[in-house]
């Protein structure tokens, strides 16, 4: 394993709860992420600046863009289209619309288009699903799930793989490449045995998948035999999702959280929650635009 320690700095210092569902889109050059737990949704420009502060009004996740004017956002009643300048929402395709009990997590788009979205208990464990989004339809993929992380791609589209924090296990499947449909069952990519759990991740261009270890203070670097290859150390405890903003680099944006921390932790933990831009060397990957 190779341990490297690259640039860290502060992307934004405005601590929120459960930050997740970070992305970058080319065609504006802004970053986005989310507060899940109070529903807001925040843009900066990666070139540093005033960041903008979007309440939605419901638990939200992640997002998908559409255009350069528009966004397709994951929240706990399905997915909604936001125009950008006005800042209107209206529902594009419920999910679990008529489920309390549950909300969006993890998300990210196929390089086909396809829109692979999770939901998860508030509070119910194996209450989650992955489902998958295309040109109108929908289609749940699994179900049983606690924790739904981890969703993310091979560069030709043909493996996905998507994780159950619950049990700390990514599983990889083979994939349609022309769809975003699986097209065989689940195998075990890598078991989580250390201190910390699974969270977010996000495949370069070299199909290394790079996992952010909630309660472990680091981000790992998985080869695609799901052999570890590095393992980057993080300021905050409970880093959450990782996203490249370049494909000329791996530089990444991360998000983190305090969720669930004591005062004294958190305390002790004084960059949680605060979004951190990390600089390192390789071939990062963007996603693409999402098929409506």
């Amino acid at each position: 394993m190779i341990v490297q320690q690259p640039k860290i700095r502060l992307f934004h210092d405005e601590p929120v709860q459960l930050g997740e569902g970070p992305g970058y889109d080319p065609l504006t050059k802004t970053v986005w992420w989310f507060d899940i737990v109070t529903g807001r949704l925040f843009e900066k420009p990666l070139a540093g600046g005033t960041a903008e502060v979007h309440a939605l009004g419901q638990m939200a996740s992640a997002l998908a863009v559409i255009d350069e004017k528009r966004q397709l956002i994951a929240t706990e009643t399905g997915l909604f289209i936001r125009d950008r300048q006005t800042g209107h929402s209206t529902m594009h395709q419920p999910i679990e619309a008529d489920n309390p009990a549950t909300r969006s997590n993890d998300a990210r788009v196929h390089p086909a288009g396809a829109f692979w979205v999770s939901t998860m208990g508030k509070t119910q464990k194996g209450a989650g699903s992955i489902y998958w989004y295309r040109q109108g339809e929908l289609r749940k993929l699994f179900s049983g799930i606690s924790i739904p992380n981890s969703i993310c791609f091979s560069p030709d589209g043909r493996i996905s793989y998507f994780a159950d924090t619950g049990k700390n296990i990514i599983w990889r499947v083979d994939t349609d490449a022309e769809t975003g449909l699986p097209v065989g069952e689940p195998v075990l990519f890598y078991q989580h045995s250390e201190p910390g759990g699974i969270d977010g991740s996000v495949v370069d261009a070299e199909g290394n998948l790079w996992n952010a270890c909630w309660g472990g203070s680091c981000i790992n670097v998985f080869s695609s035999t799901g052999m570890r290859i590095r393992s980057i150390e993080m300021p905050v405890r409970q880093p959450s999702c990782p996203a490249f903003t370049s494909e000329d680099s791996a530089n990444l944006i991360v998000t983190t959280a305090y969720h669930e921390m004591n005062d004294a932790t958190h305390q002790s933990d004084p960059g949680a929650g605060k979004t951190y831009l990390v600089e390192v060397a390789g071939k990062g990957r963007l996603d693409p635009p999402v098929i409506l």
